[in-house]
């Protein structure tokens, strides 16, 4: 018995890695799958691999994270073509070792982890009702991440490690406070850490720099199908229907950081990152 028939997905970053696996995984179960691709060319091909026999309910969305219009773009033609989101799985990830910006001007891994899927989520909120979740996945690098509130861009002193770990901070501390702003609505928030899979998140795409490190770590990493596991148990078990704001690792509750856990300042980031996406609204 497959056990989501007649419900609807968004997988973000499904065109590689642990975005493919998952939307693979969620057709499996029966679901219908929306692909939210940045590149053209590697969605067509991912595309291609998940309708290759002949199943007709795949639909490729092109949408850049780093990009407001991109977002608001896709989050339109969802809604023009469904009348409902079931499962939201944020799995797109960005990491650089250099300092890059969005189209706004955000410091990219801010910007595109969550900042981007911060409004991603909120433009297809109104599509969520009872019984549908939202899955972020994050990473045990939060623990050491910081908010910098004065500095969010990283213009003094970044690398990527202080980059990523603000990033992935951000999307604990974002589960935790939209968990809390929509359990009446009896929508299920939460996050994951995936372990250390082998993806193509770290190579540069034009220059191919960090293909070789990969290639000689990839032994010693799980695979995308081992990492996507515990977002995929979050997106459809049924033991899991009733938890919300929570952080998990091998699809069990784990621990996360004291600093993930601060109420005060999930609220804070979360008006924050309203700020920064409907400037106009405040």
């Amino acid at each position: 018995m497959k056990r989501l028939l007649n419900k609807v997905a968004v997988v973000t970053g499904a065109n590689s890695g642990m975005g493919l696996a998952t939307a693979r995984a969620l057709l499996d179960e029966g679901a219908t799958v929306i692909m939210l691709c940045r590149s053209e060319k590697r969605g067509k091909e991912a595309y291609g691999k998940l309708t290759a026999d002949g199943n007709s309910r795949t639909y490729l969305i092109l949408c850049d994270l780093g990009d407001f219009d991109s977002v608001r773009s896709f989050a339109k033609q969802v809604k023009e073509r469904f009348d409902r989101i079931d499962i939201l799985v944020n799995n797109a990830g960005f990491i650089s070792l250099d300092r890059q910006e969005t189209k706004e001007g955000l410091e990219k891994q801010f910007g595109i982890n969550h900042i981007g899927h911060f409004l991603l989520t909120t433009e297809l909120l109104d599509l969520m009702g009872e019984g549908a979740r939202i899955v972020n996945v994050a990473s045990g690098a939060h623990k050491t991440g910081k908010i910098h509130f004065d500095d969010i861009n990283l213009t003094k002193g970044f690398n990527v490690f202080k980059a990523y770990s603000q990033s992935k901070l951000a999307n604990v501390l974002f589960t935790r406070e939209l968990a809390r702003r929509v359990a009446g609505r009896e929508i299920t928030v939460n996050c994951c850490h995936p372990g250390a899979v082998a993806t193509n998140i770290g190579i540069d795409r034009e220059t191919g720099f960090g293909k070789a490190v990969t290639g000689m770590l990839k032994p010693f990493f799980q695979t995308p199908e081992e990492g996507a596991r515990t977002a995929i148990f979050l997106a459809t078990d049924e033991s899991v229907k009733d938890i919300s704001g929570e952080y998990f690792y091998k699809c069990r509750p784990a621990r996360s950081s004291k600093r993930s856990k601060d109420a005060a300042l999930a609220a804070k980031l979360y008006e924050f990152s309203e700020a920064l996406v409907r400037p106009d609204a405040r």
